[in-house]
């Protein structure tokens, strides 16, 4: 009688662990969230609004409830790459995120720091998050209700869940050039080596050039991503049987193509140290088109 009481407690101990831990893994929202299924979940319980904008401009207005997070702040350690581990665990429970959370992002409109965001949480094993369709505008306040107050969420006990294919180092780049597909997500002027954040100029061997500006249009409503179909013909040319590395400066424009390609069925992953690292190493090769045309 004793064994048969413990043999079904271990059995509900283990059902509750992995019902617990599959929050983070169903995607129970879209991974480009229209203002329609904001509106329609904004008193979920399970929600969690993160506004990606510096500090001052959040205290201007923001959606209510919405918990500021600033992407350059927050995001990146002194070398621009990704916080250490316990930093992001204590940064996501302070925000009021665990494994049940649903999260949607948003910034200001340019979409690169609701995007980083994005991708850290997917790093991490938490796949209920989403990039919210519209840039922060004035439009948001004739749609859902907004404060100029700081909100403070309960703090919740957010559990990384390392996931190592989502992120690439230089070596895994290095190694993947003629290999892989490259995907450079800088302006054209950076790509073709005519300015650059890093002490050399150029690209990637062999990585093509994708803006991450690309992926969205200017509105008067504020910034908008654009429909799955403008993309996938702006991605058309990508083959879907390789893998694909995305690059940028530091890692934020890469995670906007990274959510878009991840849309559009590829596999795709971001170079962490992305060009500020590559760019500074006199060790690994550069293509620079600027210089060969001088």
């Amino acid at each position: 009688m004793h064994y048969k009481k413990l043999l079904t407690l271990i059995i509900l101990s283990t059902t509750l662990l992995f019902s617990n831990s599959d929050y983070s893994s169903k995607k129970e929202l879209p991974s480009i969230v229209p203002m329609s299924w904001l509106k329609k979940n904004i008193d979920n319980p399970r929600l969690r609004v993160i506004d990606l904008r510096d500090e001052d401009t959040y205290k201007k207005g923001h959606l209510k409830n919405a918990v500021n997070i600033p992407g350059l702040k927050s995001l990146f350690d002194k070398k621009f790459f990704m916080p250490k581990l316990d930093t992001l665990k204590e940064l996501l429970s302070n925000a009021g995120i665990d494994n049940k959370s649903l999260v949607v992002a948003y910034d200001g409109g340019d979409f690169i720091w609701a995007a980083r965001f994005y991708w850290i949480l997917e790093t991490l094993g938490h796949n209920n998050v989403g990039l919210l369709k519209i840039g922060y505008s004035k439009w948001f306040e004739t749609q859902l209700p907004t404060s100029t107050k700081q909100f403070i969420a309960q703090r919740k006990d957010f559990i990384p869940r390392v996931d190592n294919e989502k992120v690439q180092t230089k070596l895994s780049t290095l190694l993947a050039i003629g290999n892989k597909t490259i995907i450079d997500g800088r302006k054209k002027s950076h790509y073709e080596g005519k300015e650059s954040f890093a002490k050399r100029f150029g690209h990637i061997p062999t990585a093509k050039n994708y803006a991450c500006t690309q992926n969205y249009q200017v509105s008067q409503n504020g910034n908008k991503m654009k429909d799955l179909e403008s993309l996938k013909n702006i991605y058309k040319d990508i083959p879907k049987d390789k893998e694909i590395i995305l690059y940028c400066d530091g890692g934020a424009e890469a995670a906007l193509n990274y959510i878009v390609l991840k849309e559009l069925g590829y596999k795709a992953s971001v170079y962490d140290g992305s060009w500020l690292e590559w760019g500074n190493d006199a060790e690994v090769p550069v293509n620079n088109p600027s210089k060969k045309a001088n």
